[in-house]
């Protein structure tokens, strides 16, 4: 059957996951427009393909124990020179993340996953690009902020041609699979309440 490459994320709702992607795209960072604006929860993970039922199931059993929690965006930071990247940060639900991922990967589970780095949570808005749009990028969103409550995550897949599309998103609470949503930006269940 093959395999499928997946990543699990909470994706950061309208207007704000529009306009942060439009700037991403802005500072020339190509890959803009394959990636919803996202916070990671599992990074892309390779599967094989017939384990994907297990990878459903046990993703709606993490969502089921979960409540929702406030996330809260707010200036940048930044990775260098470790690693080639610009983020918007998380300034309120990092515990929240955290307690997710590490459900998500957990050794008993479908998808237990090693991390190159210790986990942070962020929204990327520049990677791999030249320093300059990099610079660009830390300085013109450090004023950025946007919050909301987190009601949910979502399964994405990579396709061949490197784009992300959502296959799935799980309610909190009830691990309910919500199927009706659009393939990029953000989830009808997440309730953005303000913005700067």
């Amino acid at each position: 059957m093959g395999t499928v490459t997946l990543g699990v994320s909470i994706a950061v709702p309208e207007p704000h996951g529009s306009l942060l992607q439009e700037r991403r795209a802005g500072f020339g960072d190509p890959a803009a427009y394959s990636i919803p604006t996202h916070v990671t929860l599992l990074p892309p993970t390779e599967v094989e393909a017939g384990r994907l039922p297990a990878v459903e199931a046990h993703l709606a059993a993490v969502a089921a124990l979960s409540d929702p929690f406030a996330m809260r965006l707010e200036g940048t930071g930044t990775f260098r020179p470790v690693s080639p990247v610009v983020y918007v940060r998380l300034a309120e639900g990092t515990d929240g993340c955290d307690r997710l991922q590490q459900r998500i990967r957990d050794e008993a589970g479908p998808v237990p996953r090693e991390l190159q780095f210790p986990y942070h949570p962020h929204v990327t808005v520049a990677h791999g690009i030249a320093e300059e749009a990099m610079d660009q990028a830390f300085a013109e969103l450090a004023g950025f902020e946007a919050a909301w409550t987190c009601r949910s995550f979502a399964l994405y897949e990579q396709g061949a041609d490197e784009v992300w599309r959502k296959l799935c998103e799980y309610e909190f609470g009830s691990g309910r699979a919500i199927t009706a949503v659009p393939a990029q930006g953000g989830s009808p269940v997440d309730e953005p309440s303000t913005t700067r």
